[in-house]
């Protein structure tokens, strides 16, 4: 019995070096993806390390049955499918780089154009069709553009740069001349 014992500390002790080498790799981009989910800035997000703590544990969790899953993927749709529930409670914003966007908005936009996320990957965790996924994304991004051409936006945020600099990336990245963390 002692032998098993030891067997199954030694999985245990392989797989919590795993998961923390993934952690290691991948927690500051996902911090920063529920950072922009949550409108928040970057200095002061608790309700973003709250949702990647919650969607780390649930990855943790599930680490030895991952087979050929990728736990980045894993990871970040938890995370949105756990802002998605409990959007209601970040509608206003605390001041983020999209915070003139609502929460079902700020959604599509990390997802399609932060994280690249497939339309019919969004559609699917919303329930929605395709063709809504497209429209709500180009009214955030217009409703970006204008917020930063109006200069009302919230400086020092997520992504660094303010909504005039978020709203520009984004909009870079809307015209396909941007890279995969033009919106970052």
């Amino acid at each position: 019995m002692g032998r098993q014992s030891s067997e199954h500390d030694r999985e245990r002790a392989y797989r919590t070096r795993e998961f923390d080498a993934f952690v290691a790799g991948a927690a500051g981009r996902l911090l920063h993806t529920a950072t922009l989910l949550t409108a928040e800035t970057r200095g002061r997000n608790p309700y973003a390390r709250d949702l990647l703590t919650a969607s780390l544990a649930h990855t943790y969790a599930v680490w030895g049955r991952l087979r050929d899953e990728d736990p980045y993927d894993l990871t970040r749709r938890d995370l949105a499918a756990r802002f998605a529930r409990g959007a209601w409670r970040h509608h206003g914003g605390h001041g983020g780089v999209l915070s003139a966007l609502g929460p079902r908005e700020r959604l599509v936009v990390v997802l399609r154009l932060y994280e690249g996320v497939a339309e019919e990957q969004v559609a699917a965790l919303l329930g929605v069709s395709e063709a809504r996924v497209r429209a709500v994304c180009a009214r955030s991004v217009t409703a970006l553009r204008e917020a930063a051409r109006l200069g009302s936006g919230a400086v020092g945020a997520a992504g660094g740069g303010g909504t005039a600099g978020a709203a520009g990336a984004v909009a870079h990245r809307e015209t396909g001349a941007g890279s995969a963390g033009a919106a970052a």
